[in-house]
Formats: structure tokens, sequence, C-alpha cells
């Protein structure tokens, strides 16, 4: 997300980084750089004029004069300024009733039943709620049936309902229901239209007032830009909004609905969706946005990431194997490339990383993806003593091992060297500043700037050997 509008601003702020004096004239150039590459990035104009002005008034101020570095005090600026527009710090759900209702509202095919699906994981997983989740849609075929088996597939409770019945009585029976089983939460999916209408929004300002519900959000496809702002300015007319969910946000490289939501409607994002998996839902925090967007990188959600993630047990049981020297074998390579992938793959870790922008694009393919699959499956190719003693494989060894996984005997030699590279970095850790000489040796590893295939990542993952991340 944000890759272009970062390409254009990340550019036209390193021109007056260095600047030891601003004036009139280079914040006039900077700005209207910064003007064109919202606009670009499909940001909503009234939103581009307000954000353009208050970084002026503050530049061309005292604020920036006064400064021993006025280049970097202007990037300062530019970065609070899009934090204000979106929101300054992230706002948590707010569930007070028992059981609390949250209503989903939306167009169709933004991903509204998705989204139900992923905010009962995340309350499921990270709240520790239990969640009872319901459909209100009765037009749109087999709605009910998708999200019966989302309910399935992140493990929460389903409410059964029909097309013949009224989605007033479908979300007053779930709450009911809801309350005998002692739910913390009931999510409501509600219908959606191409388009708003009339009818739409009767029904579903019904719907609120039978449910009454503690958060009302309004989903919306991250990729449709200002249309985003203009529905949820709509939405927001309509019904008392708390929120907005932006769906799709991993697949629009521009930004520009993240930045004009919270503008138009002034209701705060609460989530974003990055990717189609069902724990593809974090919580949305302006700052680290802004940070991103500005080619800094976000450290604080990589670290909640790993900590969520990676298997605090495994990385504790690998370092102390590699300080007693028993060495990195493909079975440690393998679980590596696991939390890797389970980590959102190297796309989604060098986005988080600072100053990372282009090769994060590059990796962000499907072709990074394809590089660590192929790796996977040579190693799930071998017996477990060649796992444990890659020393023993030979040509023949070579042949059978690369066969099996359906791929060449180049692609295993190149495994093997990646396995190699890994093992001496791993010698390195432990010893006086081994973790800069591993950082060090990992900025030549494939998928650190070798192209994708992303391993050399894998050995720091973790809190483990590499101690990736702080345990906090």
């Amino acid at each position: 997300m944000f890759e272009s509008l970062t390409d254009r601003l990340s550019g036209t702020l390193k021109s007056i980084t260095g600047q030891a004096k601003l004036t009139e004239d280079n914040i006039k150039d900077t700005l209207r750089e910064v003007r064109r590459a919202l606009l670009e990035a499909d940001v909503a104009l009234p939103v581009v004029k307000a954000f353009v002005e208050r970084v002026r008034e503050r530049a061309v101020g005292q604020e920036v004069s006064r400064s021993l570095s006025p280049g970097q005090q202007f990037v300062k600026i530019v970065q609070q300024e899009l934090e204000a527009i979106m929101g300054e710090a992230n706002e948590a759900l707010s569930l007070k009733s028992a059981p609390s209702v949250v209503l989903m509202a939306g167009l169709q095919g933004a991903g509204k039943t998705t989204s139900v699906a992923k905010l009962a994981r995340y309350l499921r997983d990270r709240e520790k709620k239990k969640v009872l989740v319901v459909s209100a849609d009765v037009y749109r075929p087999a709605a009910i049936d998708q999200l019966e088996t989302l309910a399935k597939e992140v493990e929460v409770d389903f409410f059964p309902s029909s097309s013949a019945q009224q989605p007033v009585d479908i979300a007053q029976a779930a709450i009911k229901h809801a309350k005998i089983q002692f739910h913390d939460v009931v999510i409501v999916d509600t219908a959606g239209r191409l388009s708003v209408d009339q009818a739409m929004m009767e029904e579903i300002q019904a719907l609120h007032g039978a449910a009454s519900p503690d958060e009302t959000l309004f989903v919306v496809d991250a990729m449709t830009g200002q249309d985003a702002a203009n529905t949820a300015q709509a939405f927001h007319e309509a019904l008392p909004l708390t929120g907005v969910i932006l769906t799709k946000a991993d697949g629009d490289a521009r930004g520009g609905a993240a930045l004009s939501v919270r503008h138009v409607t002034g209701k705060p994002i609460k989530f974003m969706g990055m990717g189609e998996k069902v724990d593809a839902l974090e919580p949305f925090h302006p700052d680290r946005v802004a940070s991103r967007i500005l080619g800094m990188g976000d450290m604080l959600s990589l670290i909640e990431e790993a900590e969520r993630s990676v298997d605090q047990g495994k990385a504790e049981k690998l370092a102390k194997k590699v300080k007693k020297g028993d060495g990195f074998d493909l079975e440690d390579f393998r679980e590596q490339l696991q939390q890797l992938k389970k980590m959102g793959g190297m796309g989604g870790l060098m986005g988080k990383l600072p100053g990372m922008g282009q090769m994060a694009e590059a990796a962000q393919g499907p072709g990074a993806e394809k590089e660590l699959g192929k790796l996977e499956s040579l190693i799930d190719s071998m017996t477990p003593k060649e796992r444990r003693k890659p020393d023993i494989i030979n040509g023949s060894r070579k042949r059978r091992i690369a066969a099996g996984a359906g791929l060449q005997v180049p692609d295993l030699n190149r495994l093997l060297k990646q396995h190699k590279q890994m093992q001496k970095m791993m010698k390195k850790v432990g010893k006086k500043g081994g973790m800069q000489k591993m950082m060090r040796g990992m900025s030549g590893m494939p998928g650190m700037g070798g192209g994708p295939g992303g391993p050399g990542m894998g050995g720091g993952m973790g809190g483990g050997p590499g101690g990736g991340f702080p345990r906090r």
C-alpha cells in the first residue's frame, strides 16, 4: 500500500532535507510536488487543499526558521499533518454492553462478509471474546452460506438465518440467542447494493434502530480511491457511523482512500484489511501509516506481528542449539521459512522495514512467494538424515531430491548455497559483535537485495538467534 505515494513523496522531500535554510521559493516548489503526489494518489481534492495549506502555514512560520535543521523539520511537519488527516492515533472498538453489537455496512463487493470473519477472528484471538456472527443479507445468493463457512474457518459461533426472513427479525433473534449463550459480541453482516440507494439506506436504518449497536462500521474498498470517500459520506449522512474498515489495502498502491475517508466523514479508520487470509486484519495506526508513506518503515507493527506469529519456544530452542555449536541444519532452515510465511512473506515484512520501499515492492509479487515455496518443497523432498546432515547430499541424492520436488538440480544447488551462507551467519551470532556481523552478512543474501527467495531474513526472526525483534 502507498507505494506510488511513498516513491513520489520520498523523492520530493529528500531534495529539501539537506537545505540549511528554507525559503518561500523552495517551500513553494516542494509543496507543489507534494500536492501533485497526493492528487496522483487519488486523494480527494478538499483533503489535498486542506493538507497543503496546513503544511504551508507551519513551514513558513517560526517553527521551521528557528530549527537547527529546517529540511528535517519540514519533513516532520509533513509527517505530523499526515497523521492528523488520518486521525492522530488508533481508536479501538468501544464494546460496552453484553452482548455488544457490531453492525457492518457498505456497498456490495467491498468485502463486508470477509471483514465480519476477520473481525470475529481478531476479537476471539486478541481480545479473548466469545463471538457470534449472523448474516442479515437476504438478497445476495449464498451470502448466508459464505458467512457460515467463514465462521467455521475462524472458529466462532454462527447464527443460522434464511432469505425468507426479514433482516430486522434476524438481528433481533441473534441478539436474543447471544444473551442466552453469554456471547460477548454479535457481529451483524448486512446487505449491500452496487450503489447507494434509498431502499438500502432505509433498511439499514431500520436494522440499526432494532439492534442498537455499540459500533456501526462502514466497510469500504481502498482501491476505489476518491469514490471511497464519497460513498463514506453518503453512509455517514444516513447512519451514525462509529468507524471505518478499509479493505483490500494491500492491493492499493496509491492510498488515496486512507487519506480521504477520515477527513470527509470525521470518523476514524479502525482497521485495515491487508490480504485475503482470515487473520489479515490490522488495527489502523495513523502514526505508523504516515511513517510508512514517508518510507520510514513501521517497526512497531513488525515487532507486534513477530510476537504474535513466532513460536517463542522454537526460537529459544534454536538459539540454544546454535550457542552450543550444534549448527543450523535444513530442518531449522525450513522452520525459519515457515515463520517468514506466517508474517506475510518477504513483501509484507520488508514493507515495514525503514528504507526498503523499492525492495519491498519487488518482493511483493507472486515470484517471491513462489521462491519460498520452492525452497520448502526441496527440503520436504529430503530424508530426515539429509536435512540434519546436508553434507551427505551427493549427485545421485540431488537428482532424487530435485525430481521429488518437481524441480531441477540447479534449484537444489542454490538452496544448499543459501543454507551454507545462513550457517556462516549463525556462527557469528553469540560472538562479540555477532549481531552486527550477521546483519552485514544478511545484506548480501538472496531476498535481502539479491532478488526474491527471502531465506536470508529467516535467521533473524522472532527473538531467536538473530534476535531480530526485542521482547517487550
